[in-house]
């Protein structure tokens, strides 16, 4: 029923006319001159979906159900090959392959895609400002008015608001959105009120942007420690995971289920990613399976963050592209039995779960399952394979174009032709319920002056504070000015090393990472020195007393193996611990800020180092604030840390000695009385949940 007092919304046409309905203006989407059900923003979404669902012709029906990765006009390098003043780019390529496809398939102009195959989801790659943004999308949102029923573009992105990650296509124009610590370091933090918060100033940015669909976030419960994409979690603590997973759909989304001013999200990846056979991601072939060596883990670890972001309301979950192991796996699983061995978005038992779970908005398939990961049908054809996904429950196709295999699996009949309808109204009920309907156009002046605001900075500072955690903090023995080695007064400890305990003495920086520049060190040094203007420093370790050694260590590969992960922090990945032992033997305190984006092997550096902090895609300039007493860390280890190689080796018949789907808190409990958890050398264990603070 309609509302019977309804208050008249903003709309937003640049094609199609206005009408007068009882007082109150409508979109008249399809040009008729009369009000029509789908037209009627006082109608439900579902209501409206269904009224323009029973319209649509089988293409455009199928257009809706591919999104694709969509290259933006400031990409093109040729001016004529763009439309709308250069925003949409036009090119037509005949064969375009990315790293989630091998198909060779064509790729069209934007137009082409938008008013020909019917597609109206798209994927932005870039980083540009968020003017740009907005100019682009609502230039697809023009073309797109002008169609049949104007139905809008929605445009999703990747997570855009932390530091670190993984990023595909960036350009000279790249402009990030406010940056707060990596998902990782907004798990160290322990709150989900900051969460909540983190998820509310973020979707303000992305939604003056124009941005109203994130792929994103991970649910995913991180048991195996070489998982390169760890640090796209929240951790490995399932109940924190579920807590930070709610918050972030509510903030995004809205308290009380999508809304107009809301992002709508895609949360990955069902059923849980983290369960990996020994690290391996089935980006590649080598990681296609996921492994439940384990009675009951499926429902204890790795579904609980899943069921808080379907009791939230996602609008969307995004399946993985594994297959769930029969052969290596302590079966059944819970409400798994049968084991089918293809990967998730084909996975008719594990599509049903997820909706026996009460999810009631669409599914989506990871990015390349018709071709590179279509782990479990290699042998179908492409339009076989799409009906495959789509029969089993699988409602948009990611990361293509290819609409063709659609529509040639639904002329054949090689899925149900009610999933045809059932997918396009799950697709438009979103569109309705975020309002693009109504008003799909946004302001670009606006936009920048949103991005990046002051109050998201601060808040985003704060959080970087509280993901550090303070791991190790001895009672101080290194010598002081005019001191012979011997222990400093009883209780003092290394951390904090404020500006008066470092009278006399000159620090030394250093970081190491991967590709690291001098241009990128000296930036930092300099931006360390001004902030600490009270503090020596010294750019030559052999003249300092003190040493603060900032570790980024990096390993893996997303698209290909690189073979089971070597954890340890050395120069493979890309710390140089010779020239670390060389600055330990220099100095008489030596204090070590680690980016733990993975569980590393930690021993390298711990045994070297007087006092140990870490940080999860956290400023350097941060850890060193901590160092230095600018305040006191509280963070929480979202991860545990292995105590060796051995815990997580991996014998000839690939299994792993510590259990690949089990957190590794609880690992212990299946290893037989074995150890995993590290232990420094003051006895701190290193297991999620722990961390220090200074007294």
């Amino acid at each position: 029923m309609s509302d019977p007092s309804p208050q008249q919304v903003t709309l937003g046409s640049r094609v199609k006319q206005i009408i007068e309905v009882d007082s109150l203006r409508f979109r008249d989407l399809d040009g008729d001159g009369e009000l029509s059900p789908f037209e009627d923003w006082r109608l439900p979404a579902a209501e409206r979906a269904a009224d323009l669902v029973a319209r649509m012709s089988p293409e455009e029906k199928i257009g809706l159900m591919v999104i694709n990765s969509r290259s933006m006009g400031i990409s093109q390098q040729d001016p004529e090959l763009t439309s709308h003043d250069g925003a949409l780019d036009e090119q037509y390529h005949p064969i375009k392959l990315d790293p989630h496809n091998s198909a060779g398939d064509p790729y069209e102009g934007t137009t082409e895609q938008i008013t020909q195959m019917h597609m109206r989801h798209f994927i932005m790659r870039e980083t540009p400002t968020g003017s740009r943004i907005a100019t682009w999308i609502n230039a697809m949102q023009e073309v797109a008015e002008t169609t049949r029923f104007g139905i809008p573009v929605i445009v999703a992105a990747n997570s855009k608001n932390e530091a670190g990650g993984f990023r595909m296509g960036a350009t000279p124009e790249d402009q990030d959105f406010t940056q707060w610590p990596g998902t990782l370091g907004l798990g160290a933090t322990r709150d989900p009120e900051l969460v909540r918060r983190f998820a509310e100033l973020s979707r303000q940015e992305w939604a003056a942007s124009g941005l109203r669909k994130g792929y994103m976030y991970m649910a995913d419960t991180v048991t195996d420690p070489r998982w390169f994409r760890s640090y796209g979690t929240f951790g490995e603590d399932p109940a924190f995971n579920a807590a930070a997973i709610d918050a972030v759909v509510r903030g995004f989304q809205g308290e009380d289920g999508l809304g107009a001013d809301g992002v709508a999200l895609t949360t990955k990846h069902f059923p849980g990613g983290g369960a990996r056979e020994n690290g391996f991601d089935p980006h590649y072939a080598e990681g296609r399976f996921n492994v439940y060596p384990t009675p009951g883990s499926l429902e204890v670890y790795h579904l609980p963050p899943f069921q808080a972001a379907i009791d939230a309301g996602t609008s969307s979950v995004m399946p993985y592209y594994a297959i769930p192991s029969k052969e290596k796996s302590a079966t059944p699983q819970g409400r798994l039995t049968e084991f089918e061995q293809v990967g998730f978005a084909f996975n008719t038992e594990v599509l049903a779960l997820l909706r026996a779970m009460g999810h009631s908005g669409y599914i989506n398939s990871d990015s390349g399952i018709l071709n590179k990961m279509a782990w479990g049908v290699q042998d179908l054809s492409v339009p076989e394979r799409a009906g495959a996904a789509i029969s089993a429950g699988t409602d948009m196709i990611a990361d293509t174009n290819d609409v063709r295999s659609i529509r040639e699996a639904f002329v054949k009949g090689l899925f149900p032709a009610e999933r045809l309808d059932e997918a396009a109204r799950l697709l438009l009920v979103e569109l309705f319920a975020l309002g693009l309907f109504e008003n799909p156009y946004v302001d670009p002046e606006r936009a920048d002056e949103v991005v990046a605001n002051p109050q998201a900075q601060e808040a985003a500072l704060e959080a970087h504070r509280r993901s550090v955690v303070l791991l190790k903090n001895p009672a101080d023995r290194s010598p002081g000015p005019g001191e012979a080695g011997t222990a400093t007064e009883e209780g003092r400890r290394v951390l904090p090393m404020r500006p008066d305990a470092l009278t006399g003495r000159r620090v030394y920086v250093e970081m190491f990472e991967d590709g690291i520049t001098v241009k990128r060190l000296d930036a930092l040094r300099a931006c360390i020195a001004r902030e600490h203007s009270e503090v020596t420093f010294t750019t030559d370790f052999h003249e300092a007393d003190v040493a603060i050694v900032l570790a980024r260590p990096f390993t893996g590969d997303y698209f290909r193996s690189t073979g089971l992960l070597d954890l340890a922090i050395d120069e493979h990945s890309g710390v140089d611990l010779a020239k670390i032992r060389d600055i330990r033997g220099s100095v008489g305190t030596l204090v070590v800020g680690l980016n733990a984006v993975m569980a590393w092997l930690p021993g390298t550096l711990e045994t070297l180092a007087d006092a140990f902090v870490c940080g999860f895609d956290t400023r350097p300039e941060t850890l060193v604030d901590a160092i230095l007493g600018e305040f006191s860390p509280t963070g929480r280890l979202p991860l545990t840390f292995p105590i060796s190689d051995e815990a997580i080796a991996v014998d000839e018949n690939g299994i792993c000695a510590s259990p690949n789907d089990v957190p590794g808190f609880a690992k212990e409990q299946h290893m037989d009385g074995r150890p995993y958890v590290y232990v420094d050398s003051e006895g701190g264990r290193w297991v999620s949940g722990f961390g220090l603070e200074y007294a």
